[in-house]
């Protein structure tokens, strides 16, 4: 199976994603929203679907990683594609609105959720016999 959007078509779909967000939750993201066709993965394999970037000099931009997309997603359908890129570009607003109000309950959030993960994994590996 190939994959349903190939870099060039999940940018197309990224713009118009982003056309439809408030011009107010893009304020200060004054380097806009990149599509990279790049492949980023964590020291745990965990695919990294988006980042958001903070300067003092270059300002606020997001990166969304169409390879990374490709890992976790190349057997899925179109929707599935359609719906995490609209989640992701949520998601990334969000650290960068939160940054700009100078919070970071959505790091908090994802600290908190990969430590679970964590005792998660280890929990199955002491009880694995």
């Amino acid at each position: 199976m190939s994959i349903p959007f190939d870099i060039d078509r999940f940018a197309d779909l990224a713009e118009r994603m982003i056309a439809e967000i408030p011009e107010k939750f893009l304020l200060r993201l004054n380097g806009g929203i990149h599509i990279q066709p790049d492949t980023i993965q964590d020291d745990e394999g965990f695919f990294i679907l988006g980042e958001c970037f903070f300067d003092e000099f270059l300002g606020h931009w997001i990166n969304i990683y169409h390879g990374s997309f490709a890992g976790c997603f190349a057997e899925e359908p179109a929707e599935v594609w359609e719906d995490e890129l609209y989640e992701t570009i949520l998601h990334e607003l969000r650290h960068h609105l939160e940054d700009l109000a100078g919070a970071d309950d959505l790091l908090r959030e994802e600290m908190a959720e990969l430590e679970a993960w964590r005792a998660e994994r280890e929990n199955e590996k002491t009880a694995a016999p």
